[in-house]
């Protein structure tokens, strides 16, 4: 009884910091950055990262097994990933170009634990004999490692395409409108070179921020392909380890089982963008990679979610009823 007690105390702690870290991170965001708050919220994910390691080593002890057997164990611990990625590059005196992805999601992740999940789905249970293997912290652990970092590099892909979007619908439209301005003005002479300075002013600023916009695609890109990078060797990791343990238990190695489709299709899917990520002929600005990267932030939540929902084949263990009472 008192392991459960504190688990709903260190669930309940990190969900509260985490959501004040998301009100801090919105403040800095609607009004201007200050360095306090910033600094106070890389602490709160430190805390939040604390709480939730606190819950999986009770977890762990009081089932007596590593804690993931359902989607609510997976989906606690798919948010301490998120708090680790976003600490990473804090701890590393970096700048954090992954906050406003990993905090968002890591409060997604628990809130929907939390309060989408019915109450059952929160006990532990006991690991049916499939499951009672030393590949269960290995494969599981891997693949939800793999899925929190294709998710955060996945999602800076889309915000190049928004921003990338934005950019060219801008230069349009500022182009068109500087043409329209100097035919209005062309009649007088004063008028029109008084214009003219006032519009190559505006244009001087306006390729100002065309260059920051340039800069901040470039790092997007930069660090999306990275961090999809090492999402990509987590995720080959956690098939192959995948693989070996489903020989032990089934016979084979392969089955084509839902989730192991979705999952080589998800591989396949990022195995393409690095490929033309790396291939300069097939770059356009990062885009083409980026609407590929898209797709595979949507396979990540079939392969991930959808198959656990539908309850077929030998990945049903986590398929339970989710709708809280």
């Amino acid at each position: 009884m008192i392991f459960v007690t504190l688990e709903h105390i260190l669930t309940h702690i990190s969900f509260s910091i985490i959501s004040i870290v998301i009100m801090i991170h919105l403040m800095n965001l609607l009004v201007y950055e200050i360095e306090g708050l910033r600094n106070s919220s890389e602490k709160g994910m430190i805390a939040t990262f604390l709480s939730i390691t606190g819950f999986l080593v009770i977890r762990w002890i009081s089932s007596g097994h590593f804690p993931l057997s359902n989607l609510y164990e997976s989906l606690i611990f798919l948010s301490w990933n998120f708090s680790i990625i976003h600490m990473i590059p804090y701890l590393g005196n970096h700048k954090n170009y992954l906050r406003t992805i990993t905090a968002p999601s890591a409060i997604f992740t628990q809130g929907f634990a939390t309060s989408g999940l019915s109450i059952e789905m929160h006990q532990s249970a006991i690991l049916v004999p499939a499951l009672q293997s030393h590949w269960l912290m290995m494969h599981v652990s891997m693949m939800l490692l793999s899925y929190a970092v294709l998710l955060c590099g996945s999602l800076l892909s889309v915000a190049l395409i928004v921003i990338t979007f934005q950019k060219n619908i801008d230069f349009f439209f500022n182009k068109n409108f500087i043409s329209l301005r100097k035919s209005f003005f062309f009649v007088g002479t004063i008028e029109y070179l008084n214009e003219k300075e006032s519009v190559f002013k505006k244009t001087s600023f306006l390729s100002f921020l065309n260059f920051y916009k340039y800069q901040l695609i470039q790092r997007l890109d930069y660090w999306s392909y990275r961090v999809i990078s090492l999402g990509f060797t987590f995720l080959t990791i956690g098939i192959l380890s995948g693989a070996v343990w489903a020989n032990e238990a089934w016979g084979s190695y392969w089955n084509w089982d839902p989730k192991e489709t979705w999952a080589f299709i998800t591989w396949t899917i990022f195995a393409i963008y690095l490929h033309i990520r790396t291939n300069k002929k097939l770059q356009d600005q990062g885009t083409n990679s980026a609407f590929v990267a898209s797709i595979g932030f949507l396979l990540i939540w079939i392969c991930y979610f959808g198959i656990n929902l539908l309850g077929i084949g030998f990945h049903s263990y986590g398929s339970f009823p989710f709708i809280s009472n």
